[in-house]
């Protein structure tokens, strides 16, 4: 089982007092001489998960908000690790596929071989309409997303590309740059519906598994995500492509699961005082019947449970701070090793 972490930005993070800062001062001028407060958290925490044995950091994105974005803390943090992959997130639509081809592969240079690409395929409208997209809906908006990978991996792997679709057109585009590696980048996606599930199985090399919604019970979560799993490798056996499936639980360590589910709330509460405690519970509770909140026994239990029905990856979800990193690594990840090696990635 590979072990993934989500950037800590104002987008994806609760119960950091450094990220609740960086977004109060998002509007202000810094004081001179002092980093951006997400920065500077984000670097401390994923340095700690990678030494703590965590392989990949998704550096989401989004463009109307006051996080930091994905491209330059990925750059800024990606290139000071060793062993932790960068998979950056990207919108099509609002970027042009040659310039994303050309970004990637600098990057993967620079992180010697370790850059991957989260391809976001739906976003906001209000996002495209500023920063100059185009809103597009159902058929089109896949078409575009389809198009755009086409491009990318055209321009990876010849030494000229030419191509032309409804959304994009290139004559003899070439990179002048190639990946790090003979293998390029890999691509990771997330998407629900049937016509969805049909691009994840035609484009893509990793699925974010659609997962049951708000599960009663860990066995609904656990049977929802492996018939969703079944679901994808009939789909890929029709396209004769291979899948690889990630799953984004909640995790937390605890002698109990109420005292692993208690300190995680805690944990936030303590940072928001003004916050109302029981709705942050109720908020966190669906998120924990993944099964991987309580004693470290029962997580490692439910992760190999996860792959059994042929889950690779669990990008967690999980309170950002070192001390928990730690704990994770030394409750988790390393026993996980000690029994079962992880393979290295493709």
């Amino acid at each position: 089982m590979q072990f993934g972490i989500y950037a800590p930005i104002p987008m994806v993070t609760v119960g950091s007092p450094e990220v609740a800062q960086a977004a109060a001062e998002a509007l202000l001028p810094l004081p001179a001489g002092r980093r951006d407060a997400q920065y500077d958290h984000g670097e401390e925490m994923i340095l700690a998960a990678e030494k703590a044995g965590f392989e990949l950091c998704l550096f989401a994105e989004r463009h109307l908000g006051n996080d930091l974005s994905a491209w330059v803390m990925a750059s800024a943090i990606g290139a000071q690790c060793q062993t932790m992959r960068a998979l950056v997130a990207v919108h099509p639509g609002l970027w042009d596929p040659a310039l994303i081809a050309r970004l990637t592969v600098s990057l993967d240079r620079i992180c010697r071989g370790r850059v991957a690409l989260n391809v976001v395929n739906g976003s906001r409208d209000d996002e495209f309409r500023m920063f100059g997209g185009t809103v597009l809906e159902g058929e089109q908006r896949y078409k575009r997303t389809e198009e755009f990978i086409t491009v990318l991996r055209g321009l990876w792997s010849s030494e000229k590309f030419s191509f032309a679709g409804e959304h994009y057109k290139i004559a003899d585009g070439q990179l002048l740059l190639k990946a790090a590696t003979p293998t390029p980048p890999e691509i990771y996606s997330v998407s629900k519906g049937d016509r969805g599930r049909d691009f994840i199985a035609e484009y893509c090399d990793w699925w974010f598994v659609d997962q049951p919604k708000d599960p009663a019970t860990i066995e609904d979560y656990l049977r929802g995500s492996e018939a969703s799993i079944a679901d994808m490798e009939r789909r890929c056996q029709r396209t004769g492509r291979k899948m690889r499936y990630g799953l984004t639980p909640f995790l937390a360590v605890g002698d109990t699961r109420e005292a692993a589910l208690d300190e995680a709330v805690s944990s936030i509460f303590k940072f928001d005082p003004g916050a109302d405690r029981r709705m942050i519970e109720k908020r966190m509770v669906p998120a924990t019947r993944a099964g991987c909140v309580g004693p470290a026994k029962d997580v490692m239990a439910q992760l190999r449970r996860f792959e059994d029905i042929g889950a690779e990856l669990v990008l967690c979800r999980l309170v950002s701070s070192t001390d928990n990193m730690r704990r994770i690594g030394e409750e988790i990840i390393a026993p996980m090793r000690q029994t079962q090696p992880i393979p290295a990635h493709a």
